[in-house]
């Protein structure tokens, strides 16, 4: 693989790490070894695992025609191109689980279907824990937009947060899950309300680290 030089300006103590690391046998430089630690921790903070949660009385949802193609294609598709490799999508069994895995597995990315009765989708999403080793991001079954994943992605890496939320704003926000901030955190969040202080709404977004099942026990919302 051709390499580019470049030049880069590092701390002095960062750098005696660094250079501590060469031990003449797999790290034989400074380059080689800040070349190792940078594709380390790129492998660590990017997320190549997705889930979907879709309900099974919304399943027809993943049929539904966007832009002239199904939204289960353009949702894989949108994973596709942030760097996922390996979508679940968690779902109950339903006349229509055929169409489902057919749809599934006709697009260009891995993509597995667990078949789980839960109440909430904190407790679907719970029943995939053995799979999800790393990090991983969470969309609902009925959500499609531009989402910039990649931007929350570094925000969430930024703040070292278990959980992260992708928020958008609506003018009309009776039909989302509403968000009060303090800074970059929510204190607040209300499903559907009538009447709302805030346009800041849930866009059906979330990154979590698997540490985050440790505080699913008895909880049914991943939103509260």
């Amino acid at each position: 693989m051709k390499k580019e030089k470049i030049a880069i300006s590092v701390d002095a103590p960062l750098l005696e790490i660094v250079d501590s690391k060469i031990d003449g046998s797999i790290l034989r430089s400074r380059s080689q070894a800040i070349d190792y630690f940078l594709r380390k921790g790129l492998r660590e903070e990017s997320v190549s695992t997705a889930v979907i949660l879709l309900k099974g009385s919304h399943q027809q949802h993943a049929f539904s025609p966007v832009k002239g193609r199904p939204l289960l294609e353009l949702q894989l598709e949108f994973f596709r191109k942030n760097g996922i490799t390996s979508v679940l999508i968690i779902t109950q069994h339903t006349r229509t689980s055929g169409q489902l895995l057919d749809l599934a597995s006709r697009q260009p990315i891995a993509t597995e279907i667990l078949e789980i009765e839960a109440k909430g989708n904190a407790k679907a999403l719970l029943s995939a824990r053995d799979r999800l080793r790393g990090g991983f991001v969470v969309m609902s079954g009925d959500t499609y937009n531009n989402f910039d994943l990649q931007k929350m992605e570094k925000k969430h890496a930024q703040l070292n947060a278990m959980a992260t939320m992708g928020l958008m704003t609506r003018a009309d926000t009776s039909q989302y899950g509403t968000a009060i901030l303090d800074g970059d955190y929510i204190v607040d969040f209300q499903e559907k309300p009538r009447q709302s202080p805030t346009t800041i709404v849930n866009a059906g977004m979330y990154l979590f680290k698997p540490e985050i099942f440790e505080l699913f026990s008895g909880a049914e919302s991943l939103e509260r």
